[in-house]
């Protein structure tokens, strides 16, 4: 795209429904959506498109947008469902408000933004999140093929039903989790919550602190590398597991399969009626009594 080609719009302000609907090759810099005439949809269907220091107040600004760069922008909390659609956006040094601000979109990128939406990343694809803090109920639902580096997450209900995903150098304060996530990968993160992670498959935590009661339970294909388990009573229920851990771990219930090694385990709980051949190696480093074997038949 030649400089001579680009439409630029500056020091506007626009309030009518479809403002700049369609456009495309434009700049749009330091413009103020909002307005009497309370417009939707401003730059719904447009393209290669740059829009620094403005800020969006009105609804559905960005739908169906194909390629677009944003910096230094601000959307409202009444900026309500402003990028749907979208292929191929970049977000940057952006304070992103309003409930459900991403959605079904491709390929988007976000760099050191500050997000407070209840309903983020919803059936998205291709999300690369970099030094971005998060407030949110429910994050990422139903997303697929997730990057995330540096993440300071307050949530809830987060990734869950998530597919294919690596976790970086974060910090996830939540509730459930990961729950029936696919293919997800933690580092060195720490993670605070309940019921992390219950009907995860393929599940890999590696130098991670988790905490939190009755974690990782119903999971398939469980592996915990070099991590450390703070007040996680009642875990690994019922899971396919595979864990090396720091210290010791509060409590161990009803595991289905695999080997868990700790420093000390405080309690094996075993009281799960039924028939089966459920076996799983509980191994304390620090016990007198070296190895457990807990066969159930």
């Amino acid at each position: 795209m030649k400089e001579s080609h680009i439409v630029r719009y500056e020091n506007q302000t626009y309030d009518e429904e479809r403002a700049l609907y369609g456009i495309g090759n434009a700049e749009i810099i330091n413009c103020a959506f909002y307005g009497a005439a309370d417009g939707e949809s401003a730059l719904k269907a447009s393209r290669n498109i740059r829009i620094s220091d403005c800020r969006f107040l009105l609804r559905y600004p960005l739908w169906h947008v194909d390629g677009g760069q944003l910096d230094g922008c601000v959307m409202t909390d009444t900026c309500r469902a402003a990028l749907w659609y979208d292929k191929d956006m970049r977000i940057e040094n952006s304070s992103l408000g309003g409930i459900k601000a991403l959605r079904e979109c491709d390929s988007t990128f976000l760099r050191k933004c500050s997000i407070n939406s209840t309903e983020f990343g919803w059936f998205c694809r291709g999300i690369d999140l970099d030094e971005c803090s998060l407030h949110s109920e429910y994050p990422f639902l139903n997303s697929r093929d997730l990057d995330i580096r540096g993440l300071v997450l307050d949530g809830k209900y987060s990734f869950q039903y998530v597919e294919n995903m690596t976790i970086r150098n974060s910090e996830l304060n939540t509730k459930d989790a990961f729950w029936h996530s696919k293919n997800v990968t933690v580092l060195d993160s720490v993670i605070r919550g309940e019921y992390l992670a219950w009907y995860s498959e393929n599940l890999r935590l590696v130098r991670c602190t988790i905490i939190g009661t009755q974690p990782l339970c119903y999971a398939k294909n469980l592996v915990m590398e070099d991590c450390e388990m703070l007040d996680c009573d009642l875990s690994f229920e019922m899971s396919d597991v595979h864990a090396s851990l720091r210290g010791t771990l509060s409590s161990v219930k009803n595991p289905r399969s695999g080997t868990i090694t700790a420093d000390a385990i405080g309690a094996i709980i075993l009281d799960e009626p039924g028939a089966g051949k459920n076996r799983c190696i509980l191994n304390e480093r620090l016990s007198k009594s070296a190895l457990k074997a807990v066969d159930r038949t």
